[in-house]
């Protein structure tokens, strides 16, 4: 028996063309997407060499990334206050709302803000994920495609989560876990049906296939491991724990940084945070720029050339600050990928001190890096399965499921007796309170 949902579509014609504009938005999102990618990358690299080029050393060259740097973030927030409000962050709880439709789209807005000030922001060296404007900027593009096709309401809902998803799949060549993203993270706001679902699969698809044309098929974070054997599988659940516990202490810290930034802006400035947070940025990006950015590099760098435990140890603390610091920011940025760099920073930690009292075999600090990633991800987002395969996809280790799904269980099941809540969850909740909306989200 049809459900109604799928009953009401009026006929071949009507899916063909549905499915041709879940294509399209694959595609473009793909091309968007990767530009954005390449300038952010292309602004990380050259920012800590200008001081160089310019003549600059000392105290000069930090003066120098500092005022830069505060210039960028400034700019930032000002396209985003005045033109986008709602690009501010990683966006993905307004294409939530927006399923939900209690969120409006404003693609001519976003879009725009949404790359320029990404670029800016990420390119500054903020500890923010390129994944989280990707996302939004695909969603935006799925808006605008369907107003042009006259898309209906309901379909153009569905069509917001398949750009969504499109958007993750270009910035972490990730097609399989972008499409799970939106069938378990977003499972209370996409509304699921068959038509639906072949509509994420396929813009995931087109995503992918453009990006790997333009970028390559290389997993976006590689790393060597080998398989574990089953005598270490215990510390995996440990390390589970541990990283259970971390997730919920990373959302209320975040959390928290959101209002105290919102309580900055309304008391002195809104610029004052991004200037003090610039300010900071800056020496770090030549004093210790392990310290900044999204992290991608980061992670390829600690599990290839693990650092000592005390750097290690101050890592941990300084990348959980400047991540949850620069969401509060009020630029365009994610937290994927920085929740990944800690999730790897903390777990090569973790395996640090063990081999203080234990024997471990040298690439297992790389196995319980990728390990720690799922976890990390599972107890913060909710969604132990999007994080096992993601990290799989991202970093080639399909080998590792077992060790990944019980890093990710056993960090989920401690987050929900800790009474965690997805962090975007939380995040749509905050917005729709500001904005006055007081409907709860669905559970």
């Amino acid at each position: 028996m049809t459900t109604k949902t799928e009953s009401s579509v009026d006929g071949p014609t009507k899916n063909v063309t549905y499915y041709s504009v879940a294509l399209g938005i694959g595609v473009l999102t793909a091309l968007v997407g990767t530009v954005f990618h390449q300038l952010v990358d292309y602004m990380q690299q050259i920012m800590p060499l200008l001081p160089t080029k310019l003549g600059l050393s000392g105290w000069q060259a930090h003066v120098f990334l500092s005022l830069l740097v505060i210039g960028m973030l400034c700019s930032a927030v000002a396209l985003v206050r005045h033109i986008a409000p709602e690009a501010s962050g990683s966006g993905i709880q307004e294409v939530e709302g927006a399923m939900l439709g209690l969120r409006q789209m404003r693609w001519q807005r976003v879009l725009p803000v949404k790359f320029i000030g990404g670029v800016l922001a990420l390119g500054a060296g903020l500890v923010g994920g390129r994944e989280g404007p990707t996302i939004h900027m695909g969603a935006s593009i799925a808006q605008a495609v369907a107003e042009r096709f006259k898309v209906a309401v309901q379909d153009v809902r569905s069509l917001l989560g398949a750009g969504a998803a499109a958007g993750l799949t270009t910035a972490f060549s990730a097609p399989i876990a972008s499409a799970l993203f939106i069938i378990e993270e977003a499972r209370d706001t996409f509304p699921y049906s068959k038509r639906s679902y072949y509509a994420v699969i396929l813009a995931c698809g087109a995503s992918a296939i453009v990006t790997f044309a333009l970028m390559g098929s290389r997993p976006f974070m590689a790393i060597q491991t080998q398989v574990a054997a089953l005598s270490y599988y215990p510390l995996f659940v440990v390390l589970g724990i541990l990283l259970g516990v971390l997730g919920v202490a990373f959302n209320k810290i975040t959390l928290v940084c959101l209002d105290w930034s919102s309580q900055v802006s309304v008391r002195y400035s809104p610029y004052l945070w991004p200037v003090l947070l610039g300010a900071l940025i800056g020496p770090l990006l030549l004093t210790l720029p392990q310290a900044t950015g999204g992290g991608e590099p980061l992670v390829e760098q600690i599990v290839n050339s693990p650092l000592s435990l005390g750097i290690l140890f101050l890592l941990v603390i300084i990348r959980l600050v400047m991540t949850a610091t620069s969401y509060a920011a009020g630029t365009p940025a994610g937290i994927f990928a920085p929740i990944l760099a800690l999730a790897t920073v903390f777990s090569v930690c973790f395996g640090k001190v063990l081999t203080l009292f234990i024997y471990l075999p040298p690439e297992f600090l790389a196995t319980l890096a990728v390990a720690g990633m799922a976890g990390l991800f599972a107890s913060t987002i909710s969604a132990p399965m999007v994080g096992v395969v993601l990290i799989m996809e991202l970093t080639g280790n399909y080998a590792l499921a077992v060790p990944c799904l019980l890093c990710a269980i056993s960090a989920g099941v401690v987050a929900s007796m800790l009474k965690g809540r997805p962090i975007y969850e939380l995040l749509l909740e905050r917005t729709l309170r500001l904005a006055g909306q007081t409907e709860p989200i669905a559970k």
